[in-house]
């Protein structure tokens, strides 16, 4: 008797380090895929036109998936809609995500479990709530550290400044006490519970990119981040410990040389 046919899946890899978190993520569901890489425009810093092509923003990650027999692939964008999609429909999947019903409560209307409900809340808190302030620091701070010309940087360090301190500062420190409190209820060392989820996996590149320039957002109690939220500094040495990251780090390292999470 034949093999059944897989579906054909394609990693679309221009950003190597928000690629890895789908790295780790395909390994995890133990689904074969394959990667096709491409480059930024030397000059423009944008995508290539062949990445525009699979997907209109010409953003990465993307995933196609090209189902046996079909001409037209499945398209997935953004981190969050992709990794739910393939956890939500792949065998593997039921292993990184919380149970979804408190007993005798299915299929109703608030009798989710209090780690489900979680689960899918950091799904979408990671890129639509933390990444964007992480981002804007590190746009910001680029003006702080004086990568400008000398003439204006006493007043775009001034406005940097107060960036940080009415904006970045206060909305991460918000974040982090969030991420505190779960990891202090979630009954286990992870944001949902005592094993590893697939928001656990999203949530890991923000974290890890952030932790070595955190101090400098502002003034954290004890004088460090780490002193003030102990929990989220010990989830995210665990998470570098994880041995699908670290295999998705090696296989960055592998192709391009070199990792950096930034």
């Amino acid at each position: 008797m034949a093999a059944t046919e897989q579906p054909k899946i394609t990693l679309h890899w221009l950003d190597r380090s928000r690629s890895q978190r789908i790295l780790w993520l395909l390994d995890e569901l133990k689904l074969p895929y394959e990667l096709e890489i491409y480059h930024r425009n030397k000059e423009t810093r944008l995508a290539p036109p062949e990445l525009e092509k699979v997907h209109p923003l010409g953003k990465s990650p993307v995933v196609t998936i090209t189902a046996p027999g079909e001409d037209e692939p499945v398209v997935l964008a953004e981190s969050g809609f992709i990794t739910q999609y393939l956890v939500d429909n792949t065998p593997e999947g039921s292993k990184l995500m919380p149970q979804r019903w408190k007993d005798g409560m299915e299929g109703k209307l608030g009798g989710e479990t209090e780690a489900w409900m979680r689960y899918q809340y950091y799904l979408h808190f990671a890129e639509g709530t933390f990444m964007p302030t992480m981002v804007l620091a590190l746009f910001i701070g680029a003006l702080r550290s004086g990568k400008v010309p000398f003439f204006i940087r006493p007043i775009t360090s001034i406005v940097a400044n107060r960036i940080f301190a009415s904006f970045i500062f206060p909305n991460t420190r918000r974040n982090l006490v969030l991420m505190e409190k779960h990891l202090s209820t979630s009954g286990g060392a992870y944001l949902c519970g005592d094993s590893l989820s697939a928001a656990d996996i999203l949530m890991s590149f923000p974290l890890i990119a952030a932790k070595d320039s955190l101090d400098s957002f502002g003034s954290f109690e004890g004088g460090s981040w780490r002193n003030e939220f102990p929990r989220v500094a010990e989830y995210v040495t665990k998470l570098e410990a994880e041995e699908g990251y670290k295999a998705s780090v090696a296989k960055i390292t592998e192709i391009d040389g070199e990792f950096e999470a930034v």
